[in-house]
């Protein structure tokens, strides 16, 4: 049995510097939120932070 719990995550674009809130799903060291690429099509320069 695999123990995930929610988690809220904050993307911010370094690129554009939009800004994404989205709810993810934590299982050990590993977050999934589904979230692929910014508006600007930026897929790799992101801040990201997480709050349980």
């Amino acid at each position: 049995m695999s123990l995930t719990t929610r988690v809220k995550v904050k993307i911010r674009c370094r690129l554009c510097g939009e800004k994404f809130v989205l709810r993810g799903k934590k299982e050990k060291d590993k977050i999934e939120t589904g979230f692929r690429q910014c508006i600007c099509s930026n897929e790799h320069d992101f801040e990201i932070e997480t709050e349980s």
